[in-house]
């Protein structure tokens, strides 16, 4: 299925690949959707949404197998204090619903933070906008599409 996000893609002329798995509403976690793609779990990344006290929304991108560090996020961002949106605000800031968000064609273009580690890969995974498919591709063409800037975003889960 082409996806808003596919279509953006390939109007830049970016090559990409799109992974199909199977949904499970009960569990959305990014190690269940990578082990679903057969990828690593750090090397498919989820999208956060978050919003900081100066700059507004904003979306976090940080590894599958990690959390958001927000003081983090603030630091990068320029915020005093940054929290992630509550999951009431998702679909009407960004027109996604939990595990389907994408920074890649989204209604609204919001500034993004992408954890510093997605360099360390050849290609990397996130949502391709809906549940069921993520976008495979280079980690230079990903930050260069979404504007994305990088940092340590990321901290071990708890």
């Amino acid at each position: 299925m082409k996806t808003n996000a596919a279509r953006l893609l390939d109007s830049l002329g970016i090559a990409y690949s799109l992974r199909d798995y199977d949904v499970d509403p009960d569990d959305l976690s990014a190690e269940t959707v990578a082990a679903k793609v057969g990828m690593p779990a750090e090397q498919v990344f989820k999208t956060l949404v978050a919003k900081g006290d100066r700059t507004g929304v904003l979306m976090a991108v940080v590894p599958g197998n990690a959390e958001l560090d927000l003081k983090a996020l603030a630091r990068l961002s320029g915020d005093r204090k940054v929290d992630t949106v509550p999951l009431k605000e998702l679909q009407p800031l960004t027109g996604f619903i939990r595990g389907g968000v994408t920074a890649l064609g989204g209604k609204k273009e919001y500034p993004v933070y992408v954890d510093e580690t997605l360099e360390l890969f050849d290609t990397v995974a996130v949502s391709a906008g809906v549940r069921g498919t993520q976008i495979v591709l280079a980690p230079a063409d990903y930050l260069r599409v979404t504007k994305g800037r990088t940092g340590p975003l990321s901290r071990p889960k708890a």
